[in-house]
């Protein structure tokens, strides 16, 4: 199996620069927001730090492709790096710490692009998580300080934990009514949102979360990390990996019966 030690530092130190970058802008009275044409909120920050990123890939790795959020792909190859500068930016932008720069090393294989190196970093709550694959799933200050992440084993869903974002969007996918059936059947429902429902999971403290539409870099590094504590990361439709489209996500034991409930038309 290859080892990815190298890519995951590096992963860290492009993590460090961006959370320098998006804290010194964090909670400042003169942070400047746009509108983008799908309505949703992008802040100077979001950009800074995804242009930053982008620079210490252009030096360290230049033969890689790089998508990001912000600006688009760049290269081609079978290595992309996949960026979302800031996670959870309506958060940000109103002064909630709930937010994470997500930075993933995608390679190409048999079943097209799957994540080989994942770090989810939210500096306004101390926390950082990071995994590579065969490497398993790490949480703490640096890759010499850090936590061994494990997933729950909760076999019952009437004794689950379910995390989600937000009820809109399930609707409009015709789930609504398994969803709602899910909440019912589950020991307790929180709505936390954006990545850290995913890195509950992937810690234990959370059983199963799911989301009805998102995209590549919304998912890429979180799914490394809840595969490599020993979870499942799956497309509402039950493919493995981040390219579905949505997201279920789980201790491997409750997976089956949360797309069933997920799954359900009326």
């Amino acid at each position: 199996m290859p080892d990815y030690h190298d890519d995951l530092r590096l992963a860290h130190v492009l993590a460090d620069a961006a959370d320098a970058a998006t804290m010194d802008r964090f909670k400042a009275l003169d942070l400047k927001v746009e509108t983008k044409p799908d309505m949703t909120p992008v802040s100077e920050a979001d950009k800074a730090a995804e242009e930053l990123i982008r620079g210490h890939l252009h030096r360290a790795r230049p033969r890689d492709a790089i998508l990001g959020e912000e600006y688009g792909i760049e290269g081609t190859g079978p290595r992309r790096w996949v960026v979302d500068p800031i996670d959870g930016t309506k958060n940000y932008v109103r002064g909630v710490p709930v937010w994470a720069t997500l930075i993933s090393l995608m390679e190409a294989g048999e079943e097209g692009f799957q994540p080989v190196v994942g770090v989810v970093s939210a500096p306004a709550l101390n926390r950082r998580w990071w995994a590579a694959k065969g490497a398993g799933a790490f949480s703490g200050r640096s890759l010499t300080s850090a936590t061994r992440l494990q997933v729950s084993k909760v076999e019952r869903i009437s004794d689950a934990s379910f995390a989600y974002a937000s009820l809109s969007g399930w609707e409009e996918q015709g789930r609504l009514d398994g969803f709602m059936d899910l909440t019912r059947a589950c020991w307790r429902t929180r709505g936390y949102g954006d990545f850290w429902p995913y890195m509950m999971v992937a810690e234990g403290s959370v059983d199963i979360c799911a989301e009805p539409e998102l995209s590549l870099w919304d998912m890429a590094a979180n799914a490394i990390i809840v595969q490599e504590a020993g979870g499942k990361f799956t497309s509402l439709d039950g493919v493995s990996g981040p390219g579905g489209g949505n997201a279920a996500a789980s201790n491997g034991l409750l997976h089956h019966e949360l797309l069933g409930y997920l799954n359900q038309r009326y």
